[in-house]
């Protein structure tokens, strides 16, 4: 746990209070106000360019704010230069002395503050067991896999005991079963150790699966704050929706009481109506791919049916993914448990249906952002006109 400073504060604490970076004429940063609590796990989630990296270069101090104000631990850290700040941060780029042994590299940064050999040895010991590498505490760099020196590179930033650890898509370079094993040691080690992560990644997936609380960023700003669940099950936005996982889109015009549109003669209803949706206006409706089930059958009682020819089959492990046409050159994306999903061939009929809790409804104004937005890292399915 966080200990509280002598301001009153509790160590570790961030604020950031209407921030805005400039660089010339294009805003980075777009007043961001945001609050981390101390020993919290956060994400700041989104496509490139979207300012995640340069916020967390301010916190670092590796760039000022062009306004607003940027606190930790309670105190204002505005001019500050980066080594005199309690954080320390973790980038991609492993950034290891090569000529030096893991031991020497993770005690670069306390020789550099002149701390005491026993001391020090003590604490490169303690670093390098929480990351599990002291048995390697005399091989050079080029002696290690990608994971052993983003392991060593986690040590040395963790030797210096910060308030504050940010990290920079550390994992964005180790392969997929790495870096998901990576996930859940990172996860398990800011747990024990009770130190604030602020954790910059484009991986929705990593974000979901190690966050307290994701920030999904858009344009600078912050689009959404909220628990995994938050986020994925009651999106605040067509683009947190859509980046968030996968969706099939529907173009239509909304019912009344903005209960549902009506897209190409048929009704997609929701139980989740958006008020903001005026009769026969343009109007969106999402609904995720694990949310829809495929039948050989009409389901009839169903309240969200439609039909279509079965275009592909995707076997993704556990997991079965069906595509189906609708005509016209749209398509639905429907994924089920391999337990639950029907034997079914190519080119037959089928039926897709939901239900209308599973329908999320946004304005023409936020569909024409997420699906015509270059910056967005994902493709989308777009059903309807």
């Amino acid at each position: 746990m966080a200990d509280a400073d002598s301001s009153g504060e509790q160590t570790g604490a961030v604020e950031l209070v209407d921030v805005v970076k400039m660089f010339g004429d294009f805003t980075a940063v777009d007043r961001i106000n945001l609050s981390v609590r101390p020993g919290e796990f956060i994400s700041l989630l989104g496509p490139s360019g979207c300012g995640k990296t340069t916020t967390l270069r301010m916190l670092a101090g590796f760039e000022e704010p062009t306004s607003g104000e940027l606190r930790i631990s309670g105190q204002p850290i505005a001019g500050t230069p980066p080594h005199k700040r309690d954080v320390n941060t973790v980038f991609q780029a492993y950034a290891l002395f090569p000529h030096m042994s893991v031991a020497e590299n993770v005690a670069y940064g306390l020789r550099q503050k002149s701390v005491g050999k026993a001391d020090m040895a003590l604490r490169v010991a303690e670093a390098l067991d929480m990351v599990k590498m002291r048995p390697l505490a005399d091989r050079r760099p080029r002696q290690l896999s990608g994971g052993q020196q983003q392991r060593v590179a986690l040590a040395r930033a963790l030797v210096n005991r910060p308030s504050l650890l940010l990290l920079d898509e550390p994992l964005g370079a180790l392969d997929r079963k790495l870096r998901e094993e990576m996930q859940i040691e990172l996860k398990l080690l800011q747990s024990q150790l009770g130190i604030t992560f602020i954790f910059v990644t484009h991986d929705q997936e990593e974000a979901l699966s190690m966050s307290d609380r994701i920030a999904v960023m858009l344009d600078g700003r912050i689009e959404q704050l909220g628990d995994p669940y938050t986020i994925y099950e009651h999106p605040a936005s067509a683009f947190v929706a859509g980046f968030i996982g996968q969706q099939n889109f529907f173009r239509g015009r909304a019912l009344e009481g903005g209960a549902g549109i009506e897209a190409n003669g048929s009704t997609l209803t929701s139980s989740r109506p958006a008020d903001s949706l005026a009769v026969g206006s343009d109007a969106l409706a999402a609904v995720r791919p694990e949310a829809i089930s495929v039948s050989e059958t009409d389901p009839g009682a169903a309240v969200n049916v439609l039909r279509g020819q079965l275009a592909g089959i995707s076997h993704l492990g556990d997991v079965i993914q069906f595509v189906v046409s609708t005509g016209g050159g749209r398509e639905i994306l429907a994924r089920l448990p391999r337990t639950k999903a029907p034997r079914l061939e190519t080119g037959q009929t089928v039926w897709c249906s939901w239900a209308a809790d599973h329908t999320y409804l946004f304005t023409a104004e936020q569909a024409d952002l997420v699906l015509a937005d270059p910056a967005s890292d994902k493709a989308e399915v777009l059903a309807g006109n």
